[in-house]
């Protein structure tokens, strides 16, 4: 349902890491933090090398699955026997989790780097709200987030594209792409129909019975008049559909739109007026990580996700953006950074506080109350 997806590209086998430099063998796998992630969270070449830099012993569990996958792996599995620390994977998990006790409280004194979050994460509101519990603890330490747009091939449409109606229009008509996953292909075509006053629509991530109905009877008709290539299925899919110049227009993530660039084509990913669906990604530690004494070794690794020298890697290797202040900073007095790709950086950084300004976002961390009515009509969508 989600973006996650792309975790494919990026993963292997569930594995294990030895840092010999740290640890004799034996000794390691006892004292290793424990982590169910996925790879993107990772900026370096290796799991060692992030385990290096934070000079914590990891050992590394690959997460797969849905985030009711993840929440069943605690409440009815041996998550919580087996893994100190866990990302989540969209929705409310970290409400659900703190609930059921299976996650704790953090302590954002123990973590230095607390000073450079993001102001967001401070005020109330949304941002604030995905990382604290219904009692206002802090749960959840981000570490990526983004707003998600519109790829677009600017060399053979010749000009920018600042609307997702670019993805209906019969200029582009089987040249068009979305993703194959109901989540985010229904809330940002809602965002569409919402901001172009097409429809009448509260919430564009949490729809009603009627607007689901409603959006998905529009992506419905589009699809009968042939307006899409293909859904995209993953990463590699979405990707060899800009690269190969069989769509010019896609609903994908930055990372797609960036990796396709360095295939050489020359496709940017815009700001859209009508707005984007934003989301982030948070770390939560878990109870039997505090009743095995990883405290410390959490709270280690959580400074590293907090700082510059992870939030600029993130952003050059994925395009994802950093939960941290003074990015540009870092970059400019970084002198193993060169200067082309210190404006490419910034530019980088400063479209994405455009795409995150824009008063039509839609944020993504819930899930929608009338989940059977989305799952129904996007099925219809698919046979059509």
């Amino acid at each position: 349902m989600h973006r996650r997806n792309f975790i494919k590209t990026f993963t292997g086998a569930t594995s294990l890491f030895y840092l010999n430099n740290l640890l004799n063998k034996s000794a390691f796998a006892n004292d290793a933090l424990k982590i169910l992630t996925i790879n993107i969270a990772k900026v370096t070449e290796t799991w060692e090398e992030m385990a290096a830099k934070a000079d914590v012993p990891i050992s590394f569990y690959q997460k797969i699955g849905s985030p009711n996958d993840l929440v069943e792996i605690f409440s009815k599995g041996n998550g919580i026997e087996l893994y100190d620390a866990v990302t989540d994977n969209g929705g409310n998990q970290e409400d659900i989790l703190s609930k059921k006790k299976l996650i704790e409280i953090i302590d954002v004194s123990s973590i230095k780097n607390w000073i450079n979050i993001i102001p967001e994460y401070k005020k109330s509101g949304k941002y604030n709200r995905t990382i604290r519990n219904d009692k206002g603890d802090v749960v959840g330490i981000p570490y990526l987030s983004n707003a998600d747009s519109l790829a677009f091939n600017k060399a053979k449409i010749g000009a920018d594209i600042n609307s997702w109606e670019a993805l209906f229009d019969s200029q582009f008509k089987g040249y068009s792409s979305l993703q194959n996953s109901l989540g985010p292909t229904i809330a940002t075509t809602a965002i569409y129909l919402k901001q172009s006053s097409k429809q009448d629509i509260k919430n564009p991530s949490n729809l009603t019975k009627d607007e689901v109905r409603g959006v998905c009877q529009f992506l419905i008709n589009m699809k009968k008049r042939g307006q899409f290539k293909k859904l995209w299925d993953n990463f590699d899919d979405g990707v060899n559909l800009l690269v190969n110049e069989d769509v010019l227009v896609s609903s994908c993530w930055e990372p797609i739109a960036i990796f396709a660039k360095r295939n050489g084509i020359d496709i940017k990913y815009g700001i859209m007026k009508e707005g984007h669906l934003t989301w982030n990604n948070v770390w939560m530690f878990t109870s039997g990580g505090k009743e095995r004494g990883q405290e410390k070794n959490f709270y280690k690794l959580m400074d590293l996700y907090l700082s510059p020298w992870f939030g600029t890697r993130l952003l050059d290797k994925y395009g994802f953006t950093p939960q941290m202040i003074g990015i540009k900073k870092y970059l400019e007095d970084s002198e193993k950074i060169d200067l082309l790709k210190k404006q490419i950086l910034i530019e980088r950084l400063v479209d994405k506080q455009k795409r995150f300004s824009i008063n039509g976002n839609s944020w993504q961390n819930l899930y929608p109350n009338e989940v059977a009515t989305y799952k129904e009509w996007w099925q219809k969508f698919l046979a059509a």
